[in-house]
């Protein structure tokens, strides 16, 4: 299976937002084993064979749904910087988060603060936009203020307070009316 043939790459001034690629896992393995990483998001630290089957899971939503995540990488140099992408991952949060694409993103911990997360989400919002128009959600831990700051500028808002896995967490929703 060609991923490039069905991912479409996203550019903005300073990134490529790229189909994943099997030479892609070591950078991806690093990134969701970093404690720093992963501390508002699972709170412990992917293994090999877990983030393996995340890589997998990213083709997956692309064969199966026309959508999914995008390695992000800088134009200047080709270096990993992170992810981003929209995904059903069945949550089990009912039928007003579970039915709508969720938006979600992650960044290696050197990247952090540079901006890449808004302009790579806001790239991709726009193919959302066109190719998946009306709402999509995500989901985050309430103390997860960078990821919440970064939300709120892309238009994530109505802010609902729920559980999941046994730890607060807070939904965002988004329509792709909005402008940001």
């Amino acid at each position: 299976m060609d991923l490039d043939a069905l991912v479409p790459v996203l550019e903005t001034a300073r990134l490529r937002l790229r189909a994943y690629r099997l030479d892609d896992f070591e950078d991806l393995a690093a990134m969701w084993a970093d404690p720093d990483v992963v501390r508002f998001i699972s709170g412990t630290p992917s293994t090999r064979e877990m983030s393996w089957a995340r890589l997998l899971r990213y083709a997956g939503h692309w064969l199966h749904l026309g959508f999914g995540g995008w390695a992000v990488e800088a134009k200047a140099d080709g270096r990993f910087l992170g992810e981003v992408g929209l995904a059903h991952y069945q949550r089990g949060l009912g039928d007003d988060f579970d039915r709508f694409p969720e938006a979600g993103w992650v960044f290696c911990a050197c990247e952090h603060g540079q901006g890449y997360g808004v302009e790579a989400v806001r790239r991709m919002l726009i193919w959302a936009d066109e190719f998946l128009p009306g709402e999509t959600v995500c989901l985050f831990d309430p103390r997860h203020a960078a990821s919440l700051r970064l939300a709120a500028k892309v238009g994530y808002g109505h802010a609902v307070e729920t559980v999941y896995q046994d730890a607060p967490a807070v939904i965002l929703r988004r329509h792709s009316s909005t402008t940001d």
